[in-house]
């Protein structure tokens, strides 16, 4: 029993749970470590764990004094934490939040699976997006989903527009009061403000020739779900963020392919169903 159950190393007993819990803390750290990777926070980290090592070395030497006054240091330690590192915990728990595994694991897709239309004309503004690159005309789109921009959105002027080409060209337009800042829109593709103030990513390891637009636009995914479209004024080139992941140098296909996906999860196949199931009806029809 003790073979199936375990292994038996000395006077050391470790089961596969022992094994199990190893690997998932693991885990846990390798994914914390990626978060905090080029950023101050890892030297703090190292800082804090520096002083718990001198700590425990003067509490074995029983140097009462300086043993109080570490102790008093690593007392208030979670509370610092949670204070010195709100927006890693914040990254931390965007990245648990966003499951992409659970939806898409087939077993529990067959419980949580759930018909998604997509309300947004993803073509135009890529089509606009595009071709304000061709103009070297830089632009920031952002795509709400689940988490609230009502504080980003408010640092801005609200408009509450339905969106058009004229209306998106003149926004961006370099000499229009609007174009210096993001504009964001809703679940449902209307424009909500513009000329809005997004976070800028501390990260230090984005590329250099990363400006404060695609700063900006990771800066946004890094604490909320949202997309974001960048269209950069120097080389006129269109990318798509999520995640603090930058997606560069892809097609007008690819790039609604990939928004589909995180909007919907929904795959290649059922792309033309969910952008406009009347014509694919028909074309069922005409099969017939």
């Amino acid at each position: 029993m003790n073979m199936i159950l375990g292994l038996k190393i000395s006077f050391i007993e470790i089961g596969w749970l022992n094994v199990l819990d190893i690997l998932l803390v693991a885990i846990l750290l390798y994914q914390l470590y990626l978060i905090l990777k080029g950023n101050f926070a890892l030297k703090i980290i190292w800082g804090a764990g520096a002083i718990f090592g001198v700590w425990l070395i003067v509490t074995a030497l029983e140097m009462e004094l300086l043993s109080k006054i570490l102790g008093q240091f690593i007392g208030v330690g979670v509370i610092g934490a949670l204070v010195l590192f709100q927006t890693e915990v914040r990254k931390f728990l965007l990245l648990v939040g966003k499951a992409e595994y659970f939806k898409d694991n087939w077993f529990l897709r067959l419980f949580l699976k759930k018909q998604k239309v997509l309300d947004i004309d993803l073509d135009l503004f890529i089509d606009v997006c595009f071709e304000l690159g061709t103009n070297s005309t830089g632009a920031l789109m952002v795509f709400g989903r689940n988490s609230d921009l009502s504080q980003f959105r408010e640092t801005g002027d609200i408009l509450d527009a339905l969106p058009s080409k004229r209306l998106i060209t003149s926004i961006f337009n370099k000499y229009a009061p609007l174009h210096d800042g993001a504009m964001i829109l809703n679940r449902y593709g209307r424009i909500e403000s513009a000329r809005c103030v997004l976070p800028i990513s501390d990260d230090a390891t984005l590329p250099a020739e990363y400006g404060l637009r695609h700063k900006s636009a990771v800066g946004l995914t890094e604490v909320t779900d949202a997309l974001v479209l960048v269209v950069s004024e120097e080389t006129g080139q269109v990318s798509l963020v999520a995640y603090a992941e930058v997606m560069r140098g892809m097609t007008k296909r690819e790039i609604k392919k990939k928004m589909i996906y995180f909007l919907t999860n929904q795959n290649e196949k059922e792309e033309n169903q969910t952008q406009n199931p009347e014509k694919n009806d028909e074309n069922e029809v005409s099969i017939l």
